[in-house]
C-alpha cells in the first residue's frame, strides 16, 4: 500500500516521507516529492469538494476517508481511496498526519459503468413510458370520439322515434315506440358517460343511474312518485355497460309506468327504491316500489320481460322477484368477476 508522512509543524504540511509503493503509484521519483505538500496530486478534473473537505479534515485535526481523483506524473488520472490520520505527540498535539493510497480506479470505471447503464435504462424506460402514456391518451381519445359519435347517433334516433311517435294515433304503436326511445335514450346515455369518464375501460354504473333517473321521471311527469337512491360507487368493464344499462332501464321504466296507476293507488304516495350495493362476490342492484305488484317489465306484451332475461344471461347474472308489500321488489346479482359462483 502507498504510503507518506507529512510534518505538521513545518509551514504548509510538507511530505518528509514516501514508501516506495507511493512513488511506483504516482511515477515521482523520491526527491520530487519530499518536501512538497500533497496538493501537487491534484489537476485539472479534480473534484474541488473533495479537496475542501480534505483541507478541512487537516485544519481540525481529524481523520478522513476520501476519493479523490489524483494524477501521475505522466499526466495520467487514478482514483486514489486516501486515508488520512493525524499523529499526536503526548501533549495532544498534532505533529504528523499519516496518509495511505489505494488505487481504486477499476472500482470506479466498473461504478461508472453501472452509473452509465443506470442512466441509459432510466432514459430508455422514460421514453418507453412517454410513448406508451401517449398510446393511451391516442387510444382514449379514439375512443371518446367513438363513444361521442355513437352517442350522436342514437340522439338521432330518438328524434326520429320521437317524431314517429307524434305523428301515429295508435295507443299500443305509440306505447312501443315510447319503450325503444327509453332504450336508445338509456344506451345514449351509456356513451355520454364513457365520453365524458378519464377511464375508457371502466363505468361507473351509479353515476349512469342518476341520469336515467332524473331523464325518466322528468319525461314521465308523475310529482305523486317519490324516488329514493341508495348507491354505493361500483364499476364494471365498459363493454358490460350497455346490457346492463338496458336491464336497469327496462325494470325502473316498469316500476315507474305500471307499478302506480291513478286509480288503483287510493291516495298513497308513490315510492321507488333504487339501491346499488356490493354483496359478496356479486354486485346487488335493487330495484323496488310500493306500487300494485305489477309483473317486472311486463310492458309491451312481455317483450320487456324477454329483454331483461336475454341480457341477464349475456350478463351471466341472475334476478329475483318478489313482493315488497306492498309493491314488487326486483334484485340483480351481478358477478364482479364476470362469473357466478
Amino acid at each position: 500500500m502507498a504510503m507518506l508522512v507529512t510534518d505538521a509543524s513545518q509551514a504548509d504540511n510538507p511530505i518528509i516521507f514516501a514508501n516506495d509503493a507511493f512513488l511506483a503509484l504516482t511515477g515521482y521519483h523520491r526527491d520530487e516529492v519530499i518536501g512538497r505538500n500533497c496538493r501537487f496530486l491534484q489537476g485539472p478534473d479534480t473534484d474541488p469538494a473533495a479537496v475542501e473537505a480534505l483541507r478541512l479534515a487537516i485544519a481540525e485535526g481529524r481523520e478522513a476517508a476520501i476519493d479523490i481523483l489524483n494524477y501521475r506524473k505522466d499526466g495520467t488520472t487514478f482514483w486514489n481511496a486516501l486515508y488520512l490520520s493525524p499523529v499526536r505527540d503526548k501533549g495532544g498535539e498534532i505533529v504528523y498526519f499519516f496518509g495511505s493510497q489505494l488505487n481504486i480506479s477499476d472500482k470506479k470505471r466498473v461504478e461508472f459503468e453501472l452509473d452509465d447503464t443506470r442512466e441509459r435504462l432510466e432514459a430508455a424506460v422514460a421514453a418507453r413510458t412517454a410513448d406508451l402514456t401517449q398510446a393511451l391518451q391516442q387510444k382514449t381519445a379514439l375512443l371518446h370520439e367513438v363513444d361521442h359519435r355513437v352517442k350522436n347517433n342514437l340522439q338521432l334516433i330518438s328524434s326520429l322515434l320521437l317524431l314517429q311517435n307524434r305523428r301515429v294515433t295508435d295507443p299500443g304503436v305509440k306505447n312501443s315506440l315510447r319503450g325503444m326511445l327509453e332504450r336508445v335514450s338509456a344506451i345514449a346515455t351509456v356513451h355520454r358517460r364513457l365520453f365524458q369518464s378519464e377511464d375508457v375501460e371502466r363505468f361507473d354504473v351509479s353515476a349512469f343511474v342518476r341520469d336515467l333517473v332524473s331523464d325518466m321521471v322528468g319525461s314521465a311527469r308523475r310529482d305523486d312518485i317519490k324516488v329514493s337512491l341508495d348507491l354505493e360507487r361500483i364499476d364494471i368493464a365498459a363493454s358490460k355497460a350497455a346490457p346492463l344499462a338496458l336491464v336497469i332501464s327496462e325494470l325502473f321504466s316498469n316500476a315507474l309506468r305500471h307499478a302506480f296507476p291513478p286509480e288503483a293507488m287510493d291516495g298513497r304516495a308513490g315510492e321507488i327504491l333504487v339501491r346499488i350495493t356490493r354483496q359478496d362476490a356479486d354486485f346487488r342492484i335493487e330495484i323496488a316500489d310500493n306500487g300494485v305488484g305489477a309483473e317486472p317489465s311486463a310492458s309491451s306484451g312481455g317483450f320487456g320481460l324477454t329483454i331483461v332475461q336475454l341480457l341477464c344471461q349475456q350478463l351471466k347474472a341472475r334476478s329475483e322477484t318478489t313482493p315488497a308489500d306492498p309493491g314488487t321488489r326486483v334484485v340483480v346479482y351481478l358477478p364482479i368477476n364476470g362469473v357466478h359462483h
